[in-house]
This record gives structure tokens, C-alpha cells and sequence, in this order.
């Protein structure tokens, strides 16, 4: 863990400070070194910043704490995270007015148990843009209408701590778009317009792996969708988790090493608190249990087949087919 958190920080961080030291000219190198910050933005999400805030990254809290400083690096305020991925997602997998996931955002409809609007017929190919863009909705809005809505829903305590809580928000938004975007701006040699643009490519990289990512393990034709009005799922906890959970490309290291262990969703959903380099062999011993009781295991050979799954069940939702 130690090694591959150098290795996310380096591929992050490294291509930035050559932006900022090298005076580059070259509009394609310059765009490169963006998109490979990208990747490493989401290299520290997945395999970073998960483990840490799911308490996993070490049996050291201290530890665990001090990693998840990672998230300023990143954008995000860690609290909102943990609501909506710990609490919400982990305890509601697939499940209506539970898990954040799947939640109705109108352009999207990602459950058999949603509205279904015209435009969603599209959905599948629209995708690409609203996936590329979720990380930078992450870090300008989604956290202060997360923080609200929780307040709302007393996810959040109100009054003072919920105002610190903002403030904390607004801090991270600062010191992330300062460093991030204003420094770039200042000192890269082309115009603040094309700085943006080389921006949102760095974004839009690490958007497409993480949402994807998240997205093939749940929102596919073999996982099951529940609408319980009382929050209550009928069934074991781990025997929910393997009807609402899909592994991809589990034979890669590749992907295990760049994707923090999350192609082996299954595994992740069943024990969130133990760190992801131990998934694969974990997984073995899962796969075997699941047959034995005759419970779903599912898994999609690659990464290209899940996300073509994923996409298949995005129209199929959107026309109505399910």
C-alpha cells in the first residue's frame, strides 16, 4: 500500500510540477501531462483515499486518518464521501431511495424502479459526457447539495458543527482550485481559456475511471434492483451484496493494481474493512461459498465487456425494456 500510494501521489503530482517548472510550449505535451494527472487523480481516488476512508488502508486509525488528507489533493471532503459511499451505498446496494448511486437525477435512469422519461432513450450515449464530467461537479457543487441534503435527512448534525462542516467544505474547494487551476493559469505559457480546457481533460480522465468503474460493478443486466419502502432488505446482508455486485477483469493485475482492488467489487461490498490486496485471494474463497449455496457470482471477463454491459443496460433502461 505504501508503494502503490507513492506511485498515485508521483503519476499526479509529477506531471503538474514539470507544467509548473518547465515552461512548457508545446500544446500537446501540456495536454498529455493533464491527461496523465487524470489518470493519477483517480489512481489516488480508488486506491488511496478508498482504502483510507473506509478505515481499511491500515489497522492504524492514525494511519487511515492521516492518508485521507489525500482528499484535499483531490477535491472532495472526505464526510460526504463516507455518508454516501459507507453508509448510503454499503447498507443499500441497488436498493430505491437508499443507496445514492442509483438515486433519480432526471437525464439518468438507472433502476427498473424509476420514472422513465423520453429523453432517457439516449441515456447510453449521453453517458459519455455526464460520466466525464462527474468529478467536476464533485469538486465546485455536489458536496455543499450533499451537505445539505444530509443535514436535512440528520446524516449531518445542524447548527454549529454543520457550519463548520461548510467551512471545511469551502476551505478544501479553495486551496484545490488554487493550486490546481488559478497556479496553472498564472505560470503555464498559453491562455487562461486553454488552461481550462487541459483542466477538464485532466477531469474528464479521471471522471471515466471512476464512474465507469462504479458503475459496471452495479448498474448491469445480472445485478438486482430492490424497492423496499422500509429500508429493510429481507435477506442476508453478504447474500444482498452478491445479488447487487458484479466483479470485471479479475485476472488482471493491471487493473487490481491501478483500480485499488475495485474490479473485485464483490469481494469489497462483502468486507469494506479489509484492505483491497487481499481481494484476490479473498476472492476464491468467495467464489467457492457462493456456488456452494447456489448464489450469484457474477463477473464479466474484462473491463471492455462490463463497461459494454453497463452501456447495454443504460439503453435498455432508457427505451423501457426493463
Amino acid at each position: 500500500m505504501v508503494l502503490k500510494t507513492i506511485s498515485a501521489l508521483a503519476i499526479y503530482l509529477v506531471p503538474f510540477g514539470c507544467l509548473m517548472l518547465l515552461n512548457i510550449d508545446s500544446l500537446i505535451i501540456s495536454f498529455l501531462l493533464w491527461a496523465v494527472m487524470g489518470f493519477g487523480k483517480a489512481f489516488i481516488g480508488m486506491a488511496v483515499m478508498h482504502d483510507s476512508l473506509h478505515g481499511s488502508y491500515s489497522k492504524n486509525k492514525a494511519i487511515n486518518r492521516f492518508v485521507s488528507w489525500c482528499t484535499w489533493l483531490i477535491g472532495v471532503d472526505p464526510t460526504n464521501w463516507k455518508i454516501q459511499h459507507n453508509v448510503l451505498h454499503h447498507t443499500y446496494t441497488n436498493m430505491e431511495d437508499g443507496d445514492e448511486d442509483i438515486e433519480p437525477r432526471f437525464v439518468f435512469r438507472f433502476s427498473p424502479n424509476q420514472p422513465r422519461v423520453s429523453i432517457q432513450r439516449f441515456q447510453h450515449i449521453y453517458a459519455f459526457l455526464f460520466y466525464g464530467l462527474s468529478t467536476l461537479i464533485w469538486i465546485t457543487v455536489k458536496d455543499f447539495a450533499k451537505a445539505s441534503k444530509y443535514k436535512k435527512e440528520k446524516l449531518l448534525k445542524s447548527g454549529w458543527p454543520y457550519l463548520i462542516h461548510i467551512a471545511h467544505i469551502i476551505v478544501i474547494k479553495i486551496v484545490y482550485l488554487s493550486v490546481f487551476l488559478l497556479l496553472p493559469a498564472l505560470l503555464i505559457p498559453h491562455p487562461f481559456w486553454m488552461v481550462g480546457l487541459m483542466f477538464l481533460t485532466m477531469h474528464f480522465v479521471a471522471g471515466y475511471m471512476l464512474t465507469f468503474t462504479f458503475q459496471c460493478a452495479h448498474i448491469i443486466e445480472t445485478a438486482e434492483f430492490k424497492d423496499i419502502e422500509s429500508g429493510i432488505v429481507p435477506e442476508n446482508r453478504l447474500v444482498h451484496q452478491l445479488r447487487t455486485t458484479s466483479n470485471f477483469g479479475v485476472n488482471s493485475k493491471i487493473l487490481f493494481w491501478f483500480f485499488g482492488g475495485l474490479n473485485h467489487q464483490i469481494e469489497h461490498h462483502l468486507f469494506p474493512n479489509i484492505c483491497h490486496i487481499h481481494y484476490r485471494k479473498i476472492s476464491k474463497i468467495v467464489k467457492a461459498t457462493a456456488n456452494e449455496f447456489d448464489i450469484p457470482y457474477h463477473s464479466h471477463t474484462s473491463m471492455a465487456s462490463a463497461i459494454y454491459h453497463h452501456l447495454k443496460m443504460l439503453k435498455a433502461l432508457g427505451t423501457g425494456r426493463i
